[in-house]
């Protein structure tokens, strides 16, 4: 089944460490976290323009040359039963593919990975892994069991990868940042990164102070040495408290 492509940036040199990429993005989600900043793809509209796929084939041709990959966002990519052939027409033209998701579809992960489908993976881990804290988050109820495979899946696969927290002070704090980074010990890369009052699902996210970068900067020392995961970053623009005009 044709997937619809709802978003396309043609070049990007920050969503990839070290790669110059293309991004598509797909419609659909089946989280409903309060600050999402991407609402138009977790609840698209009926007259939301699709992006022909051949039109985006057409321009990774023109540019191969110094295009490395792509990125496959969204919305959560795994709801779409033409991921695969998705990924396999990028990776037909030679290029590299990163997935990001929620982690919630192991059983297609492992089938992208068993057939070498994927160079990169990015998983979001919203909260702490339980259930409680973990719906309320994601607005709703998630299978638990499914993204902690997702998690092993991922850091067993030896792939390039990250996982990433956007630490949202309503829902994140010291203590559930902590207990995340030890459900996953063993990751190559885990990435704080700053909640953005912006373009949020829920309005009333809008008025929330994200933390500010001291605060960030605290909380990745903290998981470096008491989540020992040594290879912590933050991403984002978190605003320092004297910039700060509430």
């Amino acid at each position: 089944m044709p997937v619809a492509i709802k978003g396309f940036i043609e070049n990007s040199l920050i969503e990839w460490e070290g790669k110059i990429v293309s991004i598509i993005f797909l419609p659909g989600c089946n989280f409903r976290c309060s600050y999402c900043h991407s609402p138009h793809l977790v609840q698209p509209s009926q007259d939301m323009e699709t992006i022909p796929l051949e039109a985006i084939v057409s321009y990774l041709k023109k540019n191969i040359s110094w295009v490395d990959g792509v990125v496959i966002s969204g919305g959560e990519p795994t709801l779409h039963s033409g991921l695969k052939d998705l990924v396999k027409i990028l990776k037909d033209l030679g290029l590299k593919v990163r997935l990001d998701t929620n982690g919630s579809n192991p059983a297609l992960l492992e089938e992208l990975l068993q057939e070498g489908l994927l160079d990169c993976i990015a998983m979001d881990i919203k909260a702490p892994l339980r259930e409680e804290k973990y719906q309320e988050a994601t607005g709703g109820p998630c299978n638990l069991n499914n993204l902690r495979k997702s998690v092993r899946i991922i850091i067993e696969s030896h792939l390039e990868h990250e996982f990433r927290t956007t630490v949202c002070p309503p829902f994140l704090g010291e203590a559930e940042v902590l207990e995340i980074a030890k459900d996953l010990r063993g990751t190559k890369r885990y990435v704080l990164q700053s909640f953005r009052p912006a373009n949020c699902l829920d309005p009333k996210m809008l008025r929330v102070r994200p933390y500010p970068m001291e605060e960030l900067k605290r909380l990745q020392d903290l998981v470096v040495s008491e989540g020992n995961l040594p290879n912590c970053q933050i991403r984002g623009q978190a605003q320092p408290l004297e910039d700060r005009n509430w």
